[in-house]
């Protein structure tokens, strides 16, 4: 089974499905690694992020893999260094290249294989997994967003710049010519903006449960 889950920047989608796949014993797959890791690979190279033609060739000579569920590029593992303030500035702009989309959805649903997996990022239910059995979408407003991005990183932002970045993340997110952010049509939506955790978690493992036991009838 594959439960694929949406959302905006911050919302709790990462947290969340990591605590989902725990409680069911599946597989954890962070579609947004697979664009982060191109993007970090790319300013290693010292290129601009915003040279298409240059980004599609950093993501076809590189090889990504997982292993022990950290991302790894070549190899080396680089999970600790995808969340910078560079990789969060350029990820977008580097994932909006539809032909550099085509290449990482297809390393994305490889790796997936024919294993149970709980996977999350932008456009995880539209386009990357359109058949995932459970879809859900996570949504919490933009200040408290902000915070919790605060609390994740530590010292080093302010609440405005930070807030600042996720509505820019959130504008491009919604705007991209392919892949862009949006509410698929089966998708359970769950506003965490109040909720705790283990309530999110709590709500999607009931609907996964429930999907579980309706095609054990069927």
């Amino acid at each position: 089974m594959i439960v694929a889950i949406d959302g905006p920047a911050g919302c709790g989608k990462s947290t969340v499905a990591r605590c989902v796949a725990k409680e069911l014993g599946y597989y954890f797959l962070n579609t947004g690694s697979f664009y982060r890791a191109v993007t970090y690979a790319h300013i290693q190279r010292g290129g601009d992020c915003s040279d298409r033609a240059a980004c599609l060739e950093t993501a076809r000579s590189i090889e990504i893999t997982v292993r022990d569920g950290d991302i790894c590029i070549d190899g080396q593992d680089v999970e600790d260094k995808l969340h910078t303030k560079a990789v969060d500035m350029n990820a977008s702009i580097v994932s909006s290249d539809p032909a550099l989309r085509q290449i990482v959805t297809g390393i994305i649903r490889q790796i997936a294989g024919s294993m149970d997996i709980v996977t999350e990022g932008r456009d995880t239910t539209t386009v990357i997994f359109p058949f995932a059995q459970c879809k859900f979408y996570f949504d919490a407003n933009a200040e408290i967003r902000a915070r919790r991005r605060i609390e994740q990183q530590g010292e080093g932002q302010s609440f405005e710049e930070v807030l600042e970045l996720i509505k820019k993340r959130d504008h491009n997110d919604m705007n991209k010519e392919v892949g862009s952010l949006k509410i698929a049509e089966d998708a359970v939506y769950i506003d965490t903006s109040h909720l705790t955790i283990t309530q999110v978690c709590e709500k999607v493992v009931s609907v996964v449960h429930s999907r579980q036991k309706e095609g054990a009838i069927s």
